[in-house]
């Protein structure tokens, strides 16, 4: 294979997160037996093209036994977390490093993998998914990379390591990894062979439990711009196969030029009205479920002209976060151009601070009211009063019209002059 090179083929600076206290206890824990120890899969990628670096994985050809060891003999906690796939998770300072000896599949089905250990850095990289995921580095700085990644990463190109459809057979959620690298890192026309492996693959993608699916589909849409890689997985039918609800992209991409990524956000705008359904089935976490559900048409519409008072009524029955979402998913699916009267209303979300009612219960009973549901029905007839003059009178005003009310006056809309 062209740009295979066994050695290493440049040194680069590893992060500052490779290169901490907490990195360095562990890499020194690892060697203290002279095994070679790497810098493995993102972390490398990342410190490559200059992205943060938060997770740090790590490789060794010592069997996972040997790694637990190393790691109590040095005071490390070692947690054998996929032990039977050779990952041990080492904590140093409260920092978690994925710690993985170097493997071989032996059989796969599409979701799960038998594996043997090996000692052989290449085979262990030869397995790996993407060429840019198949680079390793020395805690010195030597770069591996032994399927071209360096430059498939700074040419844009997102490129199975060896056979697209193999590498995919081997674990169908590599499909959905795919577009999520492709948004990420993609320039220019999409690799042909791993398109034609996905599509062929779109009808596996049933086999995927849901929760591995509802994390490449929520860090697809925390790209910058999903949009693109999000229409070519319609166009080959994988969209539809994970995300049947899925509606017109035309509002996720004028969100996209607009929000922060918000991804239950950007998840809204993609699903239209089938919100709180598609939360329970992605099996997401149930404030989101929630917030789905509230965002969900028909959801209270936001209509570009209304006025500063208004909106304040709105602010108030909403709070400042559902509003905000409201505002900027009324804005995304605006076809006219009033992008002024949108900003204007976030900046009405970011001043607001919710008025109190003046009165409370308490003060009604004070006033001799017996406790029960009149009480209520004053407060509420108050705060009624009070909304309508946009919360500006203050207490005694309020007080004021809540004695009018106990005294059964049916007028109180001079209590305040």
């Amino acid at each position: 294979m062209s740009g295979v090179h066994e050695g290493p083929v440049a040194r680069i600076a590893p992060a500052e997160s490779m290169t901490d206290h907490a990195a360095r206890a562990v890499v020194a824990a690892l060697r203290a037996e002279g095994a070679e120890v790497r810098f493995v899969g993102g972390c490398v990628r990342d410190a490559l093209c200059g992205a943060a670096v938060s997770d740090v994985d790590l490789a060794t050809p010592d069997p996972p036994e040997r790694v637990l060891a190393l790691l109590e003999r040095a005071g490390i906690k070692g947690v054998p977390t996929g032990i039977e796939h050779g990952t041990v998770t080492a904590v140093a300072d409260a920092r978690p490093f994925e710690i993985t000896t170097l493997r071989l599949d032996v059989a796969t089905d599409g979701r799960y993998a038998e594996v043997a250990f090996t000692d052989d850095w290449r085979a262990d990289a030869a397995r790996r998914d993407f060429t840019f995921n198949a680079m390793s580095l020395s805690p010195e700085g030597d770069l591996y990379d032994y399927f071209g990644g360096r430059a498939d990463l700074e040419a844009g190109r997102v490129r199975f390591v060896g056979d697209a459809a193999r590498r995919i057979a081997e674990d169908y959620l590599r499909v959905l990894r795919f577009f999520r690298f492709l948004s990420r890192f993609g320039h220019g026309e999409p690799d042909a062979a791993a398109l034609a492996a996905c599509a062929a693959a779109a009808d596996k993608l049933g086999r995927l439990s849901i929760e591995r699916v509802r994390m490449e589909l929520l860090k697809l849409l925390a790209t910058p711009a999903p949009v693109p890689a999000l229409q070519t997985m319609a166009d080959l039918g994988v969209l539809p196969a994970v995300l049947p609800e899925a509606g017109p992209l035309t509002d996720l991409l004028a969100l996209c030029g607009i929000d922060d990524r918000d991804v239950v956000r950007r998840l809204a705008a993609l699903i239209g009205t089938q919100g709180e359904m598609v939360g329970r089935r992605l099996k997401m976490a149930n404030a989101e479920i929630g917030r789905l559900a509230r965002l969900a048409p028909p959801a209270r519409v936001l209509a570009a002209e209304l006025d500063a008072a208004g909106q304040r009524q709105v602010l108030y029955d909403l709070g400042a976060d559902l509003f905000r979402d409201l505002v900027l998913l009324a804005w995304a699916g605006d076809r006219q151009g009033r992008a002024s009267h949108w900003r204007a209303m976030l900046e009405t979300a970011n001043d607001w601070e919710s008025p109190r009612l003046p009165v409370r219960g308490a003060d009604i009973t004070a006033m001799g009211v017996p406790g029960g549901p009149q009480v209520g029905r004053i407060v509420a007839a108050v705060e009624v009063w009070w909304r309508a003059r946009d919360f500006q009178p203050g207490r005694q005003a309020c007080l004021d019209v809540a004695r009018a009310l106990a005294a059964g006056e049916d007028s109180v809309a001079d209590a305040d002059q």
